[in-house]
């Protein structure tokens, strides 16, 4: 009997479809299941595609390419149709697909199929194109689920969350591959651990697992005796979770195989060629996410370590100080950048705190500031004063950007640092600031103020910078932060706002919290920055990129508001001092700030705007009328609704103000008026070496001024 007799016996009949000519030749029985008169026939591609169902037909391109890449059977069912496009019957194509210059060549067997039996998969997935746009939606879901994914972790609990359509694995297993043997990344299954797949399998072992990574191709294992059958040694392992099928898929990544997928399922799995190309585009989109994570986990250990090795921990135990500090890398690439801080122990038993962030945010950055924070420990460590220390910085940082790139070039670097010297038992501050932020304080009532400090370029500008210092005290129960620029600005913010954002943070914090937990503070800060709060407190500059973050918080325990206690003084007092140099009248606009900030919860506008003015005016008149500096100090006592505000500004010249009577047109010769139209209580006192000019302002409306002392009397 011939070959065809003996397939058109068994309703099979044979075709051929040329893809590169566009031509189909059909046997008799082919024919005949088209719903052609039972005689060979050669077809255009076109005519043979009337044949059969539009979606089905369409198919037939993801089948083939599957079956190519796998060296496999393009196996499909396909629904013809007729005239009027209804459906006449469901056959099977089997065929052997081989690659043609310009297309491909399928030679295979069409062969009717009954109903699909109850039980079975093909039972839950009829042809239809309703299940195949639910499986177009399923492979994007999965693919957007997957890829964003940011741990392993993570990508291991959205594979084993995926619903496939039609055919659910119940037990899932990821292998990675560990020199010569497969090791478990990940499982999934209904007996949790008891379901964890051996480990320590070798490439070499009769493992399906191990095939697969060994020759990059699928296995599909349809039935428990075809298990047992391949792989007898593997076998009892598996028996005993009573599963049915089992897909082996490789876990490709850039042509590289990287390990194997495990899909095990208790219902029988025919895998069609429409399962198995599901299972192996999941398969290709896990392995991409699984590499994607790896990377991202590889990177972030090495930025952690690099972190853990250049930033110190800060001294706990120093006597009546407390200190906080935290450090977010939120650049790009490794996540490490210029930004630092660091506590070094003086030889005069003093400390110094230092905070600084170098130019960029990349590995460069990160090199150049550890060289810089080792560099600034050994000059501190010699024990220079804090100008010192910075002259020698800058020096430093300068000749690294000579010796490497000739004094110029594009990728030159400088940075910006703090280097504060503090005296624990007493609470002084020596400071030097280049280009840097300045610190802010945490007075003991609560209030916010940003300490205006002198300062230089930043390092690594000009060799021989100087650095002047500013000497201020940090009164006890007071608190000191400095930070990088990414603690103010991230988010779109410039340094009003920015400064603003934090100082509602700290405020936010009760005194009595902060002696508690000083900890809690610098988490708190970090929070309003990268935390949920922040994404409804974004700055004017919208478009600025995020920046790395460095925090120090250094608190002075006080004997009436210790840590734990919680307790303030009665009438907490609050102080800000100033100095304006002859050299800088621009700081007579920082002045103004200041006694603005003080004054912030002051209960009358119109006083704040005249303690501002009269400030102005008289630390003016110092510059115009003396050779000295002007000495700023303003202090707030007293209950909230009743309080009292002095300013002192003190000169040292011993000649007093004279009162003027200014024209019409005068720029000048005002000042002592507005005192006298404007402030509460107002005087001159002599001191021995030069005087004080001051005026109060009194919170409660109702206070009248008290009379002027005989020697506060301003002369005529």
């Amino acid at each position: 009997m011939r070959t065809e007799d003996l397939l058109a016996a068994i309703a099979t009949g044979l075709w051929r479809w040329d893809n590169a000519s566009g031509r189909v030749t059909l046997d008799a029985e082919a024919a005949r299941l088209l719903g052609l008169p039972p005689a060979p026939v050669e077809l255009s591609e076109a005519a043979a595609r009337s044949r059969f169902h539009p979606v089905d037909f369409a198919e037939i391109n993801g089948v083939v390419q599957l079956a190519v890449a796998e060296e496999t059977l393009a196996e499909a069912r396909l629904r013809i149709v007729d005239e009027r496009g209804r459906v006449q019957r469901i056959v099977r194509s089997r065929s052997r697909p081989r690659v043609v210059d310009g297309g491909f060549e399928l030679v295979g067997t069409l062969q009717e199929v009954p109903e699909p039996q109850p039980g079975t998969s093909a039972a839950h997935t009829p042809i239809t194109g309703d299940w195949r746009r639910s499986r177009e939606a399923f492979l994007l879901d999965a693919g957007r689920a997957l890829a964003e994914a940011r741990s392993t972790a993570e990508v291991l609990r959205v594979a084993a969350g995926l619903s496939m359509p039609g055919f659910m694995p119940d037990g899932l297993a990821v292998f990675g591959i560990e020199g010569d043997r497969l090791s478990v990344i990940g499982h999934h299954g209904p007996h949790g651990d008891e379901e964890r797949p051996s480990a320590g399998t070798a490439l070499a072992d009769d493992h399906p697992a191990a095939e697969v990574v060994r020759t990059g191709r699928a296995l599909y294992l349809p039935t428990p005796e075809e298990y047992s059958r391949r792989y007898p040694t593997a076998w009892p392992v598996a028996a005993p979770f009573r599963r049915t099928s089992w897909a082996f898929v490789p876990l490709v990544n850039a042509g590289r195989t990287i390990g194997a997928w495990m899909a095990a399922f208790t219902q029988p799995v025919a895998f069609t060629p429409d399962e198995r190309s599901v299972l192996t585009t999941v398969a290709r989109m896990l392995a991409q996410a699984l590499a994607r994570a790896g990377m991202q986990e590889e990177q972030q250990e090495l930025a952690l370590g690099l972190q853990r090795s250049m930033m110190p921990t800060v001294q706990p135990d120093i006597p009546g100080m407390t200190v906080a500090a935290r450090y977010v890398p939120t650049g790009g690439g490794l996540e490490v950048g210029g930004d630092w801080y660091d506590m070094i122990p003086l030889p005069s038993g003093r400390l110094a705190l230092v905070i600084g962030d170098v130019q960029g945010h990349d590995v460069r950055a990160a090199g150049l500031m550890g060289q810089l924070r080792i560099a600034l420990r050994a000059y501190a460590s010699e024990g220079h004063h804090p100008d010192a220390v910075l002259s020698r910085a800058s020096r430093f940082l300068a000749g690294i950007n000579t010796t490497e790139l000739g004094g110029h070039g594009e990728d030159q670097r400088f940075a910006t640092c703090l280097y504060i010297e503090v005296d624990p038992a007493t609470g002084l501050l020596d400071i030097a600031r280049a280009g840097h932020p300045d610190p802010a304080i945490l007075l003991d009532d609560g209030t916010v103020l940003v300490r205006p400090t002198a300062g230089g370029l930043p390092l690594g500008i000009v060799p021989d910078a100087d650095y002047p210092t500013t000497r201020l005290v940090l009164e006890p129960g007071e608190t000191m932060m400095v930070c990088t620029d990414g603690l103010i600005e991230t988010g779109g913010h410039d340094l009003d706002t920015g400064w603003a954002r934090l100082r509602d943070t700290i405020e936010a914090h009760e005194p009595g919290e902060i002696d508690e937990s000083l900890e809690r503070l610098a988490d708190a800060l970090v929070q309003a920055v990268h935390g949920p709060p922040s994404h409804h407190t974004t700055g004017p500059l919208v478009d600025r990129r995020e920046d790395d973050i460095a925090v120090l918080l250094l608190r002075r325990d006080g004997a009436g508001c210790g840590i734990g206690t919680g307790a303030l003084p009665a009438r907490p007092v609050r102080r800000t001092v100033l100095t304006v140099a002859q050299a800088e009248p621009e700081r007579i606009a920082e002045a103004r700030r200041q006694v603005r900030a003080v004054l912030h919860d002051w209960a009358d506008p119109d006083q704040v705007d005249s303690a501002v003015l009269m400030v102005s005016e008289v630390v003016t008149n110092v510059l115009l009328h003396t050779d000295g500096d002007a000495l700023l100090v303003a202090e707030i006592s007293g209950e909230r609704g009743a309080r009292r505000v002095r300013v002192d500004v003190a000169d040292s010249s011993d000649e007093l103000p004279h009162r003027r009577s200014p024209g019409e047109l005068a720029s000048s010769g005002r000042g002592l008026v507005l005192l006298e139209l404007l402030a509460g209580a107002w005087g001159v006192d002599p001191r021995g070496d030069g005087k004080s000019t001051w005026f109060e302002l009194y919170e409660d409306a109702g206070e009248a001024a008290g009379p002027l002392s005989p020697e506060s009397e301003p002369a005529a």
